[in-house]
Order: C-alpha cells, then sequence, then structure tokens
C-alpha cells in the first residue's frame, strides 16, 4: 500500500492546498475549504494490453496523421445531434448539467432505449424497478439497453468488460467512488478520480461515454472546474420545471459549434423533441389584445420567433415596479429611459411588467423594439396589427440599430406567415424579392408613427 496522505480542497472551485484556510484565494468563497485523506496505488484501474504488454503512443508527422473525417454514432435524436454537433464521437466524453427534476435521466435513458447501439446505463441515484418503471413509460419494448445499479467504479469496469458497450451513460458522477481514493463519493478527489479514469477508458477502447453533473445553487456544474476542461463536450439542460418547454445548450464542444441549441417539449411519455419551436412559443389567440409584439429572435444558430407580452397600469404605490420575466429588468429600465427621454412618453409613474412567453430566457438584443412595441401598445391600449413582427436593438439616443444575420431572421417570419417585419435602416439585407413588407425605420419615432399614427 501507498502512503496516506491528507489534502485540503476548496468544494466550490476544487483549488488544492497544503493546509486549511478560512477563505479560498481562487474564488474568493469563505469556508469552503474540508480536508480529505487520498491514498494513492501505483494500479491502474483500466489498461488496453497488446502483447502483454501496455500500448504506448507514438509521435506521428503532422503530414502522416488522417484528416478524414471523424464517424459519428447517431443517437437518434435530431436535437441532441444538432447540439452535439452530428452525434456522438467515439472516444468523446459527454457532460449533461441541469437543476434536479429537470429530466436529464430522463432524456438519457429515453436516448439509450433508443439506439440501435449496445449501450449501459449505470445508475447510482435509481434503483432498477424504477428504471424499469420509467423505461416502460419512456420507450417500451428495447433490447439494446443494459441497466446496472452500482457506484463502485472497479466493479463498473468488470462488468463493462464483460459486455463491451457501444455507448457508456453514467448517473451520475458525484455518486461514483473508487477504492483509490479514501474519501467519499461526491467529494473533489473522487470526481476528479473517477473521471479520469472514466476518460482513460473512453480513449483506449473508442467508447463514447455521456456523465450527469448536478448543479450548484448559481446555476454552475457542482465539483471541481477542471472537470469542465477534462471532458470534451459539456451540455446544459435548462428551463422552469413549471412550463413544459426544455433547452439544451452545448457550453463546450470540441468537435462542432456551442452556438447550437435543442428544445423539447415536456410530456407525460418522456420528452418530446421540438422541431419549429416559433409556431409553440406563439399563441393562437384570435383576439386583438394590446401589450403583445412578436419579435424575431436568435438563439445559438436558430431564429425563433417569440411573443413578448406588456402591462403598462398607474402605480397604486408611492414607486413604480418594474418587473420582468425571461428578459433583463436592467435593460427595461434604460428602454423605459429611452421612451421617455426621446420619444416623451411618460412612464416613470407607471407600473410596467414584462413577460417572454413559453418560460424561455432572451439575451438577444435584436428584441428591443419588441419590447418597446409590446410597451407603447399596452400604454396606449392599442393592438399591434396582426402580422407584424420585430427585429432590431434600440440605442440609448432613440436610433433603430442593426442586428447581425437579419435575413435569417426574416426568412424565419416570412416562414410562419407574418407580412410585415420593422428592421434598422442600416441593416443590409441580401434577400431578393421576399414576400414579407420590410420597414426600415431609423429612430423609434418611426416606429410609434407607423404602429399608431
Amino acid at each position: 500500500m501507498a502512503k496516506t496522505k491528507t489534502a485540503f480542497f476548496c468544494q466550490n472551485c476544487g483549488t488544492q492546498y497544503a493546509k486549511w484556510a478560512g477563505q479560498c484565494s481562487a474564488c474568493k468563497e469563505w469556508n469552503t475549504i474540508v480536508e480529505e485523506l487520498i491514498q494513492k496505488e501505483n494500479k491502474s484501474t483500466w489498461k488496453t494490453k497488446v502483447n502483454g504488454s501496455t500500448k504506448a503512443a507514438k509521435p506521428l508527422s503532422i503530414a502522416e496523421i488522417s484528416t478524414d473525417k471523424e464517424e459519428r454514432l447517431d443517437v437518434k435524436d435530431q436535437e441532441f445531434n444538432r447540439v452535439l454537433g452530428g452525434g456522438l464521437v467515439p472516444g468523446s466524453l459527454v457532460l449533461l448539467g441541469g437543476e434536479p427534476g429537470i429530466g436529464k435521466s430522463t432524456l438519457l435513458l429515453q436516448i439509450a432505449l433508443k439506439l440501435p447501439y449496445k449501450t449501459l446505463y449505470v445508475s447510482g441515484e435509481e434503483s432498477l424497478k424504477q428504471i424499469k418503471m420509467r423505461a416502460d413509460r419512456l420507450y417500451p419494448g428495447s433490447n439494446s439497453c443494459f441497466i446496472l445499479t452500482e457506484t463502485k467504479t472497479q466493479q463498473i469496469f468488470q462488468q463493462i468488460a464483460a459486455l463491451e458497450p457501444d455507448i457508456l451513460v453514467i448517473d451520475s458522477i458525484q455518486t461514483l467512488h473508487s477504492d483509490y481514493i479514501e474519501s467519499s463519493a461526491g467529494s473533489i478527489s473522487q470526481i476528479r478520480e473517477c473521471t479520469a479514469e472514466l476518460i482513460k477508458f473512453a480513449k483506449e477502447t473508442n467508447t463514447p461515454v455521456i456523465l450527469v453533473g448536478h448543479i450548484t445553487k448559481d446555476g454552475s456544474i457542482a465539483g471541481p472546474k477542471i472537470l469542465e476542461h477534462m471532458v470534451d463536450t459539456v451540455l446544459q439542460f435548462e428551463g422552469d420545471r413549471n412550463y413544459m418547454y426544455r433547452i439544451l445548450r452545448a457550453l463546450k464542444n470540441r468537435f462542432g459549434s456551442t452556438a447550437e441549441l435543442g428544445i423539447y417539449e415536456m410530456q407525460g411519455d418522456g420528452l418530446r423533441e421540438v422541431s419549429n419551436p416559433s409556431e409553440i412559443l406563439i399563441s393562437k389567440n384570435e383576439d386583438h389584445l394590446s401589450g403583445t409584439a412578436i419579435v424575431a429572435t436568435l438563439e445559438g444558430m436558430r431564429p425563433l420567433l417569440i411573443e413578448i407580452q406588456a402591462l403598462v397600469s398607474s402605480a397604486v404605490y408611492g414607486t413604480p415596479q418594474r418587473t420582468t420575466t425571461g428578459f433583463n429588468s436592467k435593460r427595461l429600465n434604460m428602454l423605459l429611459a429611452v421612451l421617455e427621454k426621446r420619444a416623451g412618453f411618460k412612464l416613470g409613474a407607471k407600473d410596467v411588467f414584462l413577460n417572454i412567453t413559453g418560460g424561455i430566457t432572451v439575451d438577444d438584443p435584436a428584441i428591443d423594439l419588441g419590447v418597446v412595441a409590446a410597451v407603447l401598445s399596452s400604454n396606449a391600449d392599442i393592438p399591434i396589427e396582426k402580422g407584424v413582427c420585430f427585429a432590431a436593438e434600440v440605442g440609448l439616443a432613440g436610433e433603430v440599430r442593426p442586428v447581425r444575420r437579419v435575413d435569417q431572421r426574416i426568412l424565419e417570419a416570412e416562414k410562419l406567415g407574418f407580412t410585415s417585419i420593422f428592421v434598422s435602416k442600416n441593416n443590409k439585407i441580401g434577400l431578393k424579392n421576399p414576400s414579407i413588407n420590410i420597414i426600415k425605420v431609423s429612430r423609434i419615432e418611426e416606429v410609434v408613427n407607423k404602429l399608431f399614427g
């Protein structure tokens, strides 16, 4: 046995210290440094042997390295494939994070049941009966998915050697523990060691591994930050549990773009892929209501049309309220100040409530003009004409500023049957003979005159 030694780790960021300290010098958090026992052995958990000896890598000239396109595994889920960049890369590690109860286990079990490849789903959080009941609800009749409830990595690797799966799913990395580390499961050293063993297995056997990771209260993946650097892809599964929609984003992707996202709808029989989210995020209400505006936004590389609702009313109490859902409240305050200073609307003594329907959060500045239109529509109690949408940023001087990739926004609005779209006069539009009416404006006063004049 090797010598057992003690180390101190910050439970927030994973920084290692030789002795205890009250404050972590890396993340500046207090009382997060905890002592952990580390026992190191000169024994490896997973080894690939060739002719009785360990396989060693050899240096190659850069001219000798093949540039053939990497073959990817189709996971039979268009949204998941899109976010990954076209499918799972053999030998890659994918880390999926999200809030408790958001649907991480449901998504991965649903994918594992549909895969035509031999898949091993390892769960350290649920029993076999629980997983079986969920599997019967999601996708009954699967023969290629194998379930294992185990938390010790040595036992897991024994079953992997016997089964030889094509894809490995671990739910979750925080529940695993290795015999070679003398600390509890979920600690910094255990997470780091278990992930290193899985990386070694994935790279040497060319088997893709998907890990589920817990998140902290501020939304970042729990455990050391080095965990995100070790894996190839980091995915974030987000959404409000009170709404039915879920968004899958790529925060890091060595094999594709991080600008893509996938959208799902939570149903009783699992997560349904949403191929055209614009039709779902826009209400089918036939009533002509004031305070509602449709905007063309971009989520990653994907154009979406979303609905913005605003309510402006007289302030009952002394201080007017500014409440937003899915939109930055500071940006709303800025737009209201622009309306009061540049356009002459007295909104300083009125309550303003803003909501983006569908439970999604949008940071795209191109929805500024839609927010302004919805606020003015509610203030005057005049509905915006049906078939009108917006795609422009509003500056502090009241000017309407251009936005990126306006052609894609216009095409999405045209596809969904909109008749007019407001854009900046300075936007260069490359579309030829579009069927939608493109209204170019340079100041918000022009927008007010065209909408309510």
